[in-house]
């Protein structure tokens, strides 16, 4: 084998690496809970925000996979803290049919979930699908 081979093997073999622990860095993020209080100026009328509970707003897509699982999710801890008599509201947006809502909001991917106060401020933001443990965590301090 040729000099010039194993320079173009090892240059490749690099990159392959490089490109794997970049990948598995944002796959570690996807699903954390990050807090979203700084982003409390936003406009969020319109978006079905309940004005006496949390709420959990996700936004979706037909075609988003992950969707479905952030949906089973947050359905399961709606259903958890109302057994508890707590009352979390869940709002689902279809990103395709109301653009402007995740524009309003930021949103660059799917899934997103933003965790709103009672009083309608973004307080929490989850990129990925949040695992029950942690959404249920991040709602106990919003509930009255």
């Amino acid at each position: 084998m040729s000099s010039s081979v194993i320079v173009v093997v090892a240059v490749l073999v690099a990159a392959l690496g490089v490109a794997y622990v970049i990948g598995r860095l944002i796959t570690l993020r996807a699903g954390m809970i990050r807090d979203a209080a700084k982003a409390a100026d936003v406009d969020t009328s319109g978006l079905g925000l309940s004005t006496t509970d949390p709420t959990v707003l996700h936004f979706t897509a037909t075609w988003c996979g992950p969707c479905a699982a952030v949906r089973r999710v947050v359905d399961q801890v709606v259903a958890d803290l109302a057994r508890d008599g707590s009352t979390v509201a869940h709002v689902e947006i279809d990103m395709d049919e109301n653009p402007e809502a995740a524009k309003r909001l930021s949103v660059l991917s799917l899934p997103t979930t933003i965790v709103f106060d009672a009083s309608g401020r973004p307080q929490f933001r989850i990129n990925g699908v949040p695992k029950a443990a942690d959404l249920r965590s991040a709602l106990q301090p919003l509930l009255a």
